[in-house]
């Protein structure tokens, strides 16, 4: 029988370029093709992504995943469609419920700002100023593919809730959770959280470092965790 699909989804300002050069090679040498929708832009970043994974499940179920914002809508989409989701690849969670003062959201909500105040390109040179060069061109690239939506993006992306802890604990899926130990914008102790919440699943730590070096690195330890939450 045919593995199913997964289906991966970009953070807050990022992009399915990214999401892809994470998980695309992790997952064909499992034998499980990827699929990266391009975040909508501007409001409807967060409904639009979360149509596409209705859209992906309409023949068979999928396996739904993805980084920051992205691993949140999938699992709020799982706890949605649970006859349709074969498990779960969540990547860097950033908050539980209410983002509140989340620092990924504080974070969102700032780079909207410096949008608003300095334009594209100045908010970009403040953002890339003293950020490891890897991180600088991927944001160079993201945003500026955001285009006029960005700003607004971000911000609909900062106020998006979590699912609860006790939504998360009614899910039966497999699910594979990657966190890095030095990331202060994705605490580990939120992925720490929703893998105790999660009845099945399996917490695999990583490190930003290692990511920078290279971008599979985060994919596989997501893959890792969700082969052995499927074994459990």
């Amino acid at each position: 029988m045919p593995k199913p699909p997964a289906v991966l989804l970009p953070g807050t300002g990022s992009d399915d370029v990214f999401v892809r050069s994470v998980f695309a090679g992790p997952l064909a040498a499992f034998g499980v093709s990827a699929r990266t929708p391009a975040p909508p832009a501007g409001a409807a970043v967060t409904q639009g992504l979360l149509a596409a994974l209705n859209e992906a499940a309409q023949d068979r179920p999928i396996v739904a995943g993805g980084i920051s914002l992205g691993a949140h809508l999938a699992a709020e989409w799982a706890v949605r469609n649970p006859d349709r989701c074969a498990g779960l690849l969540l990547a860097m969670p950033a908050w539980c419920g209410d983002p509140g003062d989340a620092p990924a959201s504080l974070a969102a909500r700032a780079s909207a700002d410096l949008v608003d105040a300095h334009g594209l390109d100045g908010a970009l040179r403040h953002a890339t100023a003293g950020v490891a060069p890897w991180l600088a061109a991927e944001l160079d690239r993201a945003w500026r593919r955001h285009g006029d939506g960005l700003a607004v993006g971000l911000r609909v992306a900062a106020a998006h809730p979590a699912p609860a802890l006790a939504d998360l604990a009614r899910l039966e899926v497999p699910v594979g959770i990657a966190a890095c130990t030095d990331d202060p914008v994705h605490p580990l102790g939120v992925a720490h959280r929703w893998a105790g919440a999660l009845p099945r699943a399996t917490l695999q730590e990583t490190t930003l470092h290692a990511l920078g070096e290279d971008r599979e690195s985060l994919g596989r330890a997501a893959l890792l965790g969700w082969l052995r939450a499927r074994d459990r």
